[in-house]
């Protein structure tokens, strides 16, 4: 049996973190949570419920939470579970109190909006002695934390500190796969959720499943079209971290970002949409940032196109979709 890690740091309290925190301690291994809010903190720590991020959840009494990065110097790894735009942030804050060269592993799915950066060269560029490893793929946390079958990709250019991962969160119910392109893994997480959005629209305007069926397979070729230019594999987004993470984010309204682009499609403001919501739809500020990083490499990507006009321009629905359809017609591909 490869080596797995005993003590770990979760560090951010929604619900991915809240489920990883009691599927690693159901596990055997010692977890520490981190979260921002003291309410959060103090919800874990004395009613053993996440109730903000995964209400109804009962949590083991020697579950703990607390804000004081200092708790985590220690830990052999930290599963960063912060939403994306602030990973950067994050990991420079912990890597000033950990130990050097201490292995972060990137659970959050996104691209800076800032830099256009992937979240392992946002981590690698403020804590460059800390190796990184990217976990993906269709992943409810309120399926994993019931303990349903899921299957998912561990990806860094570490292999053997990928398998050491893959081994401290495999269960009975958690099949993971390790794979060496973190690029590719992580552009299939970030996009998905750009595509799922358009989803949730073309539902709530009642265009039709074979409607969102051709969105999502273009979807699919434009994430390829982005990963391969960044490095990363065409295997990789046919696998787990992207077919597979498309299929089940863009499928159901139980996603976050399908369901913003339910709510967008029936004429809510987004603002209004991201106020009433605790849990981030990461594919709001994924658009725009994997637009910019597509620039810079001359890539075509105008489903992302379409959906970020939707979102941050006023766009018209009706027409902006319509224009996509009224494109020139072209052979079959992901180029």
């Amino acid at each position: 049996m490869a080596q797995s890690f005993t003590n770990v740091g979760i560090i951010g309290a929604g619900a991915w973190g809240t489920t990883l925190t009691k599927v690693l301690h159901a596990a055997g291994k010692n977890v520490l949570l981190w979260a921002r809010e003291d309410a959060v903190i103090e919800s874990i720590n004395k009613r053993h419920e996440n109730a903000d991020f995964l209400r109804g959840v009962t949590l083991d009494p020697a579950i703990k939470a607390t804000k004081d990065y200092a708790a985590f110097a220690a830990m052999e790894a930290l599963f960063i579970c912060v939403p994306a735009q602030y990973l950067e942030a994050t990991c420079r804050s912990v890597q000033a109190v950990v130990k050097r060269g201490m292995p972060f592993v990137i659970c959050c799915k996104g691209i800076d909006a800032k830099t256009g950066g992937l979240m392992t060269e946002m981590s690698e560029m403020v804590a460059p002695a800390s190796p990184t490893v990217v976990i993906s793929g269709p992943s409810f946390a309120t399926e994993v934390v019931r303990g349903l079958p899921t299957a998912l990709t561990v990806a860094s250019k570490n292999e053997p500190l990928a398998k050491i991962v893959a081994e401290t969160i495999s269960t009975a119910r958690i099949r993971p796969y390790t794979s060496t392109d973190p690029i590719g893994v992580q552009v299939g997480g970030a996009m998905k959720n750009i595509f799922a959005i358009g989803a949730g629209i073309v539902m709530s305007k009642s265009l039709g499943e074979n409607a969102r069926a051709a969105l999502v397979t273009r979807g699919l070729a434009e994430m390829i079209r982005l990963a391969v230019a960044l490095g990363g594999k065409v295997d990789t987004l046919m696998g787990l971290s992207g077919l597979g993470d498309l299929m089940l984010t863009a499928c159901s309204t139980q996603s976050r970002n399908t369901s913003l682009g339910v709510a967008i499609g029936r004429g809510d403001k987004l603002d209004k949409i991201l106020s009433q919501r605790h849990s981030v739809a990461e594919g709001v500020m994924t658009a725009g940032a994997a637009l910019a990083r597509a620039g810079k490499h001359n890539i075509d990507l105008p489903i992302t196109q379409a959906i970020h006009d939707i979102l941050h321009k006023g766009a018209d629905i009706t027409h902006t979709l319509d224009a996509m359809y009224a494109r020139p017609l072209r052979e079959e591909d992901w180029n």
